[in-house]
């Protein structure tokens, strides 16, 4: 795909106008920021806001990615005579990473795997008779496989390998991982359990010691603390569906007959499942809810954000307000209608109830004297006590109380 399919493209996706893309693309390449794009390029790109821009961004490297793994793909069967036209086809028309690598896998150049192993003792033509299931006793097939030279000394030997080399088909197959890859993702169940001997060191994750529940619905906080907990070797944790249901769509897709090398398939299907595809899948449902956790959790921490930023400043009113402490006392200052400064102070409020009924009757005198509107108490050490202090005095016309977020003093 081209640059300029890329733009036709995202426009499409992000129901845009190209010449929005095009432009958000081209300061891009520049290297202008985000937030320059969205500030001082709107004439450029239709008033493009930063979600929309970010958008364009991700979208534009994705389909790059995409297109440069294509590529790659294609020039590696190629120079291995692996490509014909209608594979030819079948990679360029894959609009997904997964979609890519699954057609790939069957020609990617491999290490010595068991498979590769049984192809070099000549079973791949035993896999093939019993794959074809029909009829054919495996038992009889595979004696004429037997050989000493290449350590088959036995039909059960021969029928180990083929059904090496057949759960190897199975695992590369296009059609089995994307049904598996749906079935991990839609109906995977998460499940976390600590570690040997760390139940005292990881108390603070006792909630996980014993947790599962489906990872479609799995809160982004509930993930991201399991995935924590494994980090610190407190926890460990699987994503895997229901063991039967994933058999159930490989022997649908693979099992055509009855008889015994049907078995053979059978039992090389479930080895291929638990050996190779299902960890292969497991590993791609736990990437792709990391993306999802991550996604989620800066939603919220933007959310957040947004209603701290847009909270409605409290106008033109005088103003006391009060860094807390214990040992140290109270910092206070008044504060006029435009910020002017009245007056500042230190105040004991917690040292001793007797000293807290002489601030009390302070903090209510220089209330009266500056005709205080409202109190801004710092939610750091020994906040909440000084705000229930602020809030015992008996004033005659109480100011407004309000805890104020410290982070960044």
């Amino acid at each position: 795909m081209t640059s300029k399919n890329f733009i036709h493209s995202i426009a499409a996706e992000l129901n845009l106008n190209t010449h929005q893309v095009q432009a958000a693309a081209d300061l891009l390449e520049q290297g202008a920021t985000i937030p320059f794009i969205a500030r001082y390029r709107k004439e450029a790109t239709g008033s493009l806001d930063e979600v929309a821009v970010t958008d364009v961004r991700d979208r534009l490297n994705q389909l790059k990615e995409l297109a440069d793994r294509r590529d790659t793909i294609l020039k590696s069967l190629e120079k291995n005579g692996h490509l014909t036209d209608a594979l030819k086809q079948k990679v360029l028309a894959a609009d997904t990473l997964a979609a890519l690598e699954d057609l790939y896998l069957p020609y990617r150049p491999k290490r010595r795997t068991r498979a590769v192993i049984a192809r070099e003792k000549g079973l791949e033509p035993l896999a093939q008779t019993l794959f074809e299931q029909s009829g054919t006793s495996p038992e009889t097939a595979a004696k004429a496989f037997i050989d000493p030279e290449k350590n088959v000394e036995s039909a059960a030997d021969a029928l180990a390998g083929a059904r090496d080399i057949i759960a190897e088909w199975v695992n590369e197959n296009e059609a089995a991982r994307s049904a598996l890859r749906e079935l991990f993702f839609t109906r995977g169940v998460i499940k976390s359990w600590v570690a040997a001997d760390k139940e005292e060191e990881g108390a603070k994750y006792r909630d996980y010691f014993d947790w599962q529940e489906p990872v479609s619905a799995i809160p982004s906080h509930r993930l991201l603390a399991i995935r924590r907990g494994e980090s610190e070797d407190i926890l460990h944790f699987r994503i895997q569906p229901d063991a039967e249901q994933a058999l159930g769509i490989l022997d649908g897709l693979f099992i055509t007959g009855a008889g015994e090398d049907a078995e053979q398939v059978r039992e090389a299907i479930r080895d291929g499942y638990k050996r190779l595809l299902a960890n292969a899948m497991e590993t791609e449902a736990r990437i792709q809810a990391k993306k999802r956790a991550d996604a989620e959790a800066i939603r919220v921490f933007a959310e957040n954000l947004r209603q701290l930023l847009l909270a409605p400043p409290l106008g033109a009113k005088r103003v006391m307000a009060i860094d807390p402490g214990f040992r140290t006392g109270c910092k206070l200052v008044c504060l006029d209608e435009q910020a002017k400064l009245l007056h500042t102070d230190t105040i004991y409020p917690h040292m001793s109830e007797k000293q807290a009924e002489a601030e009390k009757i302070k903090v209510r005198d220089l209330c009266e004297t500056y005709a205080i509107a409202a109190a801004a108490v710092g939610n750091g050490t020994a906040g909440r006590e000084t705000e229930a202090f602020i809030r015992a005095i008996d004033f005659r016309t109480p100011p407004q109380v309000v805890m104020v977020n410290e982070s960044g003093a």
